[in-house]
């Protein structure tokens, strides 16, 4: 992909802009990279907002459920994409503590679940219903899972929702923790190229799910009820017996970025990026071979009427 520079953007900022307006823009804006491809889309089409207002950003690689106390101290300033179905206790205690504070969703639309490529169906007839695994679930085992079937559920650090589905459902699988999203894509395209069963824990948006021709399982709808009362759903005796709660995405910051930098704390705050713009971006990145700078920045040229207009009117 061709490189495409951010001269013209800085030039184009309309009209002259005061050091308190925009605050400490000597002292770099620090925003937290996870551990996924959407999340770096996501957070560098900030930080270049960031840039084209005047800030100086720097990217800090923060795992996703540690990154909270960093932002809490004001080690980190924000983080852009938060899943509602995977954050951890420490950030409500920062938020409760005063650290942390939320900024509004990102407005991606969101679904986690329980998935498998389309051809799975063949092995185990009588998907997408959940129930068709309690049979199936020997086409799926492995060596180390023998005689359960394998799930590859989620990297460790980004929770359990995948064992949990499987513990709740009284399903006979061993979720085996994937080691990065890497892996999990890793997993989806041997199982696609080689026809073979394969059981996992993914997500939308993401470029895999039309690559691979991804299918999510048909779980119980659940209610708040599913996750606390037992006596809730199929299972008597457990919780987590339903499909996954609806994912809200939403971004947090640090308690002090409004007072240090006003018009940077505007921008994250109305930041929006829809799934239809973060999913060809990640296609790029992760099949295509394109660097995130690269692909960023030119999707950033080429759709400056849905990012600017936030920009401007931080600085206006």
């Amino acid at each position: 992909m061709k490189s495409l520079g951010f001269g013209l953007v800085l030039s184009a900022l309309a009209g002259p802009m005061t050091a308190a307006e925009l605050g400490a823009v000597d002292e770099p804006i620090k925003l937290a990279i996870n551990e996924w491809t959407g999340q770096h889309v996501t957070t560098h089409i900030a930080g270049e907002m960031l840039k084209a207002a005047g800030y100086q950003v720097e990217y800090v690689t923060a795992g996703m459920m540690n990154q909270f106390q960093a932002i809490g101290d004001g080690d980190v300033h924000a983080t852009l994409e938060i899943w509602s179905s995977n954050v951890s206790d420490e950030y409500a205690k920062q938020v409760e503590a005063g650290g942390v504070v939320e900024i509004g969703d990102l407005g991606l639309d969101a679904k986690e679940g329980i998935a498998y490529p389309a051809h799975v169906a063949e092995i185990c007839p009588g998907l997408p219903a959940w129930e068709a695994l309690m049979d199936c679930a020997p086409q799926f085992a492995t060596a180390d899972t023998i005689p359960l079937g394998r799930l590859v559920d989620y990297p460790a650090d980004w929770g359990t929702p995948g064992a949990d589905r499987m513990i709740g459902l009284a399903l006979p699988f061993k979720a085996v923790p994937a080691g990065s999203e890497g892996a999990l894509i890793t997993e989806l395209r041997a199982a696609t190229e080689k026809k073979s069963p394969l059981l996992i824990t993914f997500w939308q948006p993401h470029w895999a799910m039309s690559a691979y021709d991804v299918k999510f399982v048909d779980l119980p709808v659940g209610n708040e009820d599913c996750f606390t009362d037992p006596a809730w759903g199929p299972n008597p005796d457990a919780v987590n017996d339903c499909d996954f709660a609806p994912s809200r995405i939403f971004k947090a910051a640090w308690s002090g970025t409004e007072e240090k930098w006003p018009a940077a704390f505007e921008i994250l705050s109305n930041y929006q990026l829809s799934v239809e713009d973060q999913q060809p971006m990640m296609g790029a990145i992760d099949v295509d071979g394109g660097s995130v700078e690269t692909v960023v920045a030119e999707w950033m040229a080429a759709n400056q009427d849905s990012w600017r207009p936030v920009v401007d009117a931080a600085l206006n």
